[in-house]
């Protein structure tokens, strides 16, 4: 990959090799992201490095959905949200689909009971209706369970594209419209139409395997975001990679569109 040509603000940096405890301790608890979002790809790439089927690498990245979150935790992160499967990917292989809906019910009871100790609260965006009714059926046992711990907010992005929900969000409007006869459409009112409803908008938002696109997420909500890419394949990601992420996000100037000081 030619990283020389990519703008730096975009790039992961390299902090100094040492404890990740190292890099927590150097984190200002006073100046954290509110709402961290990731991108998690590279899991079929890590198992094709290691000459492994792509399952493989889907369940080794579910190690690293446990580091993210004890991450965000430990630090005192409020959301966390996670793009973990989209509209797209229906397109993949039926018996990879498959696999994945299997995963994922497994990850959700496997994990609910750390969620739960954690006073970690389980939320999902996306087309959810659409999911098979068994992972539907244990994604809302989850839901119930942790809905009222005070913890961070994980929120799993499920059968979830950005466009999709910019027109879900619209046909709401229209069917309002229609009942009501009027109706002010503006930037909030769209907004209170979207999935992430009651959801701050993501101040950093990380994506691994270094490819430098969006594919989809949250495009509405991420207007102001900070990006950070890093190279890591998400197989790879630890919790030092968070804390890195979260170290290069304090040190920006978020300008929102307007003047810097100085």
């Amino acid at each position: 990959m030619q990283t020389a040509i990519l703008p730096p603000v975009f790039r992961s940096k390299v902090i100094g090799a040492g404890p990740e405890n190292d890099l927590s301790s150097q984190i200002d608890r006073e100046r954290l992201p509110r709402h961290i979002a990731i991108i998690m790809d590279g899991n079929g790439r890590w198992a094709q490095r290691r000459k492994l089927p792509r399952i493989a690498g889907h369940r080794a990245g579910m190690r690293a959905v446990r580091q993210g979150i004890e991450a965000c935790s430990t630090l005192g992160i409020s959301f966390l949200t996670l793009y973990a499967f989209s509209v797209e990917n229906w397109k993949r292989p039926h018996s990879e689909v498959k696999l994945l809906m299997a995963l994922l019910r497994e990850y959700v009871k496997k994990e609910l009971e750390e969620l739960d100790r954690r006073k970690i609260r389980l939320a999902v965006i996306g087309r959810i209706r659409e999911l098979p009714l068994p992972v539907q059926r244990d994604l809302q046992a989850a839901i119930d369970r942790t809905r009222h711990n005070k913890g961070l907010q994980v929120t799993l992005a499920l059968n979830y594209g950005a466009r999709t929900e910019i027109v879900d969000a619209f046909r709401e409007i229209i069917k309002e419209l229609k009942e009501n006869g009027a109706l002010e459409v503006d930037e909030r009112a769209v907004s209170r139409r979207l999935y992430t409803q009651g959801i701050p908008d993501p101040d950093l938002l990380i994506r691994t395997s270094g490819e430098m696109r969006l594919s989809n997420f949250l495009l509405w909500q991420a207007a102001y975001a900070e990006i950070w890419i890093t190279d890591t394949l998400w197989p790879d990601f630890t919790r030092r990679d968070l804390f890195q992420a979260v170290l290069d996000f304090q040190k920006r100037e978020r300008r929102y569109g307007g003047l810097g000081i100085g």
